[in-house]
């Protein structure tokens, strides 16, 4: 079918309007694409990780293969009260290694029953430009590996068999 629609014959007027229409149109289309896309874009996920003397630790959630490759990448700084907690599917002795990660860290590592298999403390940062940073792993199996500032761990008294209590989303 055939449609015809009436178009008025152009002034500098109705030309002045319609561009101004178009660019108006435009930036609505902009703000709706870029409202629609930060509402896509998972807002920080925090777990409680609560310790045994009843300190919890506010964890950042990393649970996909592209948040556990970042880690604290790059961070300038870590509170007292936050941490990184990593998910794994299966239990395994995960590698995990300071490469552009600018803080020390607390490496802990736990079981399906959140016991605490194994701790690596005060892991320093690795400068180096390469991937020979040294690498850090349990030799038990751990579902879950939860990462702290350097000396956290002393701190709140964390040592191998102790359960930390928090609920997977």
């Amino acid at each position: 079918m055939n449609r015809s629609v009436y178009h008025p014959p152009k002034t500098h007027h109705s030309t002045w309007l319609s561009r101004l229409t178009g660019c108006l149109w435009s930036l609505a289309m902009v703000a709706n694409c870029c409202v629609g896309w930060a509402a896509e874009v998972p807002a920080e996920t925090l777990i409680a990780v609560k310790t045994p003397n009843g300190t919890v630790i506010q964890a950042e959630l990393a649970d996909t293969a592209l948040k556990r490759a970042q880690g604290l990448m790059f961070r300038e700084h870590l509170a007292d009260d936050r941490g990184m907690l990593f998910i794994f599917g299966d239990a395994q002795p995960w590698t995990f290694w300071m490469k552009n990660t600018k803080i020390p860290l607390d490496i802990i590592w736990m079981d399906a029953k959140k016991t605490i298999v194994h701790i690596e403390r005060n892991t320093p940062v690795c400068t180096r430009q390469d991937d020979g940073c040294p690498q850090y792993h349990s030799e038990e199996g751990a579902l879950y590996v939860l990462e702290l500032r350097a000396g956290r761990a002393a701190a709140l008294q964390l040592q191998r068999g102790v359960k930390l209590s928090f609920k997977q989303p």
